[in-house]
Order: C-alpha cells, then structure tokens, then sequence
C-alpha cells in the first residue's frame, strides 16, 4: 500500500516478528532501529487496542541536524521513546489523526492499513501533519512503565540487584532492565568472575554466571553474564538458548546476586 501511494519513495522494511501485542517490544525494536535510519516517516503497529479509544497519533521530531522525522502508530506506548531517541530532545509536536470516512464501511479493525498507512504517505508525499489532524500536547502521550531495576541485599548478606527481563531475542539471550551504569553502581563483579547467581521465578536452586565480554568466552552450554551491543546487562548460554534452559520470558522479574 505505501509503495502504491507513494511512487519513488523508498520503504524500508524493519521487520515483522515482534511477539503478537508485545508493544513493549515493538518499543524496543524501533529504539534498537533509529541510530540507523535517516531522516522520513516511521510507521509503527503494534496495537492490541485497535477499535478502542486509543488514540492513532502522528510525532514529528526536530533533530539537531536534518529534516525533520514523523512517527505514525497507535498512542499506546510504542513511539514515544523511538521519537525521543531520534529527536536527542522532546517531541516538537504532536496530532491525533482523524479517520478517512470511507473506510468506516470496511471496520475499524484494521487501523495499520486504514488509518496509520495512509497518514504515513501522505507525510511521505508533504501533506503537512496538521492536514492529518488535530494538535494535542506532547505531554499527553501515553508512556510505558520503565523496567524494574532495584538494589539491596540478600539474607545472607550477598549484595543482589532485581531486575526485569525486558527482551527475549532470536537467540534465547534474555536483556535485562539493567543498563552498564546501574550494574557499575550496584557493583557487579568484573569479566571472568565466576561468583555470580541468578535467581529466576519458580526457581529451585540458583544458577551460576560467569562474567564475560562475548559469546566466545563460555563454553557450549555455559552460562554468562555481559553487557550487550544496547548496553544492557545480559544473561546469555554458549551456544545455546538461555531463556529457555530457564524457562524465562519477558517481563519475568529476576535477582542477580554476588
């Protein structure tokens, strides 16, 4: 549909395997995305709340170098950190989109192809957003919850940090809540410490981590703990699925202790 409404604009496709009304995710794949894209439209669905009273909204961001970006998608969370990123600054502006009303006859189960899509060509072709809809203020636009990351001791004295499991990649690898500055400030041991635990939901025993750099360092099966190419603190298995040897899924809360 944007290839057709759009003649000689080109579309990049980031992806389509965001786990089903996941928008947490969505959010975490269009952040992953922006350093790499260019000043255009960014059209975004992830949207469990389609036919509700959700808003569909149209971002636009003033970058310290460049055109301005847009980001087209459901007020539900999923655009707002992407936009930030993207901005270096608050969002400029902000417009609810109005329904074209001959789509009314169709449903309103299909907002990606009836609302978002269309919005985000005509932007593409330089309808200028305030043609799309009606201003509302930036402030107003739905956020999600930031993850658990929490600091403290054990019982038995050991110094633990509790945090979420945010993302569950391909791979099995499980990114955590906790970016490299709160493991620096919680103090989590350096690389080729093998005193570190976790502790999962439902969990039996604990299991040991060694802290490493990269996949390299553990052996098949072995599991590690490092900081990601996000800068996120990671619980990953050589070779292997570490979320599902734990039998871990996102928004899972665990406890990493030393």
């Amino acid at each position: 549909m944007l290839a057709a409404a759009t003649p000689g604009v080109t579309v990049i496709d980031l992806t389509h395997q965001v786990p089903a009304f996941d928008v947490r995710a969505g959010s975490h794949t269009l952040v992953r995305a922006i350093p790499h894209l260019g000043p255009g439209v960014v059209l975004a669905v992830v949207d469990p709340g389609v036919g509700s009273s959700r808003r569909g909204v149209c971002l636009e961001v003033t970058p310290l170098r460049g055109e301005p970006s847009f980001f087209v998608g459901p007020d539900n969370g999923l655009l707002i950190a992407a936009a930030e990123s993207a901005g270096e600054a608050p969002v400029a502006r902000a417009f609810t989109l109005r329904r074209d009303q001959a789509t009314v006859e169709r449903g309103i189960t299909f907002d990606g192809r009836d609302l978002f899509a269309p919005a985000a060509a005509a932007l593409c072709r330089g309808v200028p957003p305030e043609d799309l809809g009606d201003p509302v203020d930036p402030h107003t636009l739905v956020r999600l919850t930031g993850g658990v990351v929490e600091r403290g001791r054990l019982s038995d004295g050991r110094t633990c940090m509790r945090t979420e499991v945010m993302w569950v990649d391909h791979f099995g690898n499980m990114q955590l809540a906790a970016t490299y500055a709160d493991a620096q400030a919680a103090g989590v041991p350096p690389t080729g410490t093998r005193g570190i635990t976790l502790v999962t939901p439902g969990a039996e025993g604990e299991m040991t981590l060694r802290r490493v750099d990269t996949f390299a360092d553990l052996s098949p099966g072995e599991f590690g703990l490092l900081i990601d190419s996000n800068g996120h603190v990671a619980v990953v298995a050589g070779q292997a699925s570490a979320a599902g040897q734990l039998d871990v899924s996102a928004g899972m809360l665990v406890v990493l202790a030393w």
